[in-house]
């Protein structure tokens, strides 16, 4: 829990970019659109296929638009405070997490393959480790002192580089 007194020292809020919500919402409507159109071939045809049109509303209406609303919302908020490293991946997480600055042992800005070494954006885990993400392939390695490893997907990694700097010399 974030206290109410401790200042943030860097604060950034990351979306998933208008072309890349633009395009998952035009996938999504494709996909609802789909469902739509299977659920009327079986309502107009055998009575008997009637049982199979909860399946088609839900895997083709529902999953495609539910999807595409937790697309359309999320993000990455990462804030560095006094206590540590705060990161909150909304809509899934409802609390921010701490990674605390005596914990780490080494971090530092990089340029990674989101898709190569973490199967992509979003909340990941890959072969070299976890990685909260929304876009890009820029971001702060945090490498613990358990040898756990996060990467911290940001616009402008050199700052947080060096806000993180800031807590872990004052600690």
């Amino acid at each position: 829990m974030i206290e109410q007194t401790d200042e943030a020292v860097y604060r950034e809020v990351q979306r998933w970019s208008l072309r890349s919500r633009c395009l998952l919402l035009v996938l999504c409507v494709l996909g609802v659109a789909g469902g739509v159109f299977s659920a009327a071939v079986i309502l107009t045809q055998d009575p008997h296929q009637w049982p199979l049109l909860p399946v088609v509303v839900i895997c083709g209406i529902l999953v495609p638009a539910g999807i595409g609303f937790l697309i359309w919302v999320a993000r990455l908020e990462t804030e560095v405070r006094q206590g540590g490293l705060y990161i909150r991946y909304v809509p899934f997480h409802r609390r921010f997490k701490k990674f605390k600055a005596e914990d780490l042992s080494e971090y530092h800005a990089r340029t990674y393959r989101p898709v190569l070494e973490y199967g992509g954006w979003g909340i990941r885990c890959g072969w070299k480790g976890r990685a909260y993400n929304v876009s890009g392939n820029r971001g702060v390695q945090l490498v613990f002192r358990d040898g756990g490893r996060v990467l911290i997907g940001s616009s402008k990694p050199s700052e947080l580089e060096a806000a993180i700097r800031s807590i872990v010399h004052e600690n």
